[in-house]
């Protein structure tokens, strides 16, 4: 059974707030002319086989605005390229922005499709409560993610090449001296291709768990994708990866001993045939890859769980793995806690190889969804 299921079952009715609020809003005026595009265009010139996780400048991103007592209304698409922004901004002097992160997948017959981009909408209306800023309904965050990856079709990957990155963000643009919700809003949408996330690529990763900087702390915003929650993490993970590990894995900044989330992903224990992951409360980010890894685990058999896992913990699990939108599903190798390296055996017949196998199954069409998580792009 899945255990905690209620959290965001809350989260997601309180995200209804933020949708229902009408108000006098505009289409965004950029700096560029807006975009005229065809969806057939010459396939980019990229070395498919070595896509990194880096920014590469694509042909058109979605833009709108919206004051700040108001709904978005339909937005348009411009030219890749700078926007213009007050010094004073919101987003500038009090970080009042978020981000989402998403993909779309083109299959082996050149169709193309996204992963749960509602969740995503979901997701990005409930930080908007919290960090106090208006956000686009689900059908307007969803339409805004087609038409960006609609128009930069010709960088999709060819199917089993990597993915086109969509970065969605909310941000307060509107010029604000004193502390206080920024006066008007921006929704932007632009994307990326992408291969792995981290630079050793598939290779098993190596985490060193930080017991003095803490990602988050009760009553923050660690629970929702807020710009704020990254920065202060960098330096973290600057040493991390001076001293040879690929990432940090956070513990929770009142006792100190539960684990809680690596910089960028979520992750998981698994032993026998249960799968364990922190409960969120809060200070972890609700990852739509992450939910739907426990979905796919509680198909297979196993018992899933949220709650509380402390850091001893690790030194009996079988397994370790990560997840997220950018990093997918990857398993760790090792991971050092007070001195300890504590190493994990890694095989073909992993438990997260599974999982995997069957996430990237339903998004290749080589399995049934019968979830509906799979949107095409017509």
């Amino acid at each position: 059974m899945i255990r905690g299921a209620a959290c965001f079952r809350k989260l997601f009715q309180s995200s209804a707030v933020s949708s229902k609020v009408a108000a006098k809003c505009y289409t965004a005026q950029a700096a560029v002319q807006p975009a005229i595009y065809s969806s057939d265009e010459v396939s980019a010139d990229i070395d498919w086989d070595n896509l990194g996780f880096n920014l590469m400048q694509t042909d058109y991103m979605y833009m709108t605005k919206c004051s700040d007592d108001g709904v978005f209304r339909k937005g348009q698409l411009n030219r890749y390229g700078n926007i213009n922004l007050s010094p004073s901004a919101g987003v500038l002097n009090y970080g009042q922005g978020l981000f989402e992160g998403t993909k779309a997948y083109r299959r082996d017959d050149g169709r193309v499709f996204l992963f749960r981009p509602e969740q995503n909408a979901i997701r990005m209306q409930i930080g908007a409560e919290r960090m106090c800023m208006p956000s686009p309904t689900t059908d307007q965050f969803v339409d805004a993610v087609k038409q960006t990856a609609l128009a930069n079709k010709r960088w999709i990957p060819p199917s089993g090449k990597g993915s086109l990155y969509i970065r969605p963000l909310l941000i307060g643009t509107g010029p604000i001296l004193g502390l206080a919700p920024a006066p008007e809003y921006t929704f932007l949408v632009y994307a990326c291709p992408v291969g792995n996330y981290f630079k050793q690529g598939t290779a098993p990763l190596n985490l060193y768990v930080e017991e003095d900087v803490h990602r988050a702390s009760r009553g923050g915003a660690g629970g929702v994708k807020s710009i704020t929650n990254y920065a202060p993490v960098l330096k973290a993970m600057k040493n991390a990866k001076a001293n040879g590990y690929s990432d940090v894995l956070y513990l929770d900044a009142v006792n100190k001993k539960y684990i809680e989330e690596v910089s960028s992903c979520n992750i998981f224990l698994v032993k026998g045939n249960v799968l364990s992951t922190p409960i969120a409360k809060g200070t972890i980010l609700e990852g739509i890859t992450r939910k739907s890894i426990m979905d796919i685990a509680h198909d297979l058999g196993y018992t899933v769980e949220e709650r509380l896992i402390e850091a001893d913990e690790l030194i009996s699990a079988d397994e370790v793995f990560c997840t997220g939108t950018a990093v997918g599903v990857a398993p760790v190798g090792s991971i050092t806690y007070k001195g300890q390296r504590i190493e994990y055996k890694i095989s073909s017949d992993l438990s997260c190889k599974q999982f995997y196998s069957r996430l990237v199954g339903i998004q290749r069409g080589v399995i049934k969804d019968e979830r509906d998580w799979i949107v095409e792009i017509e």
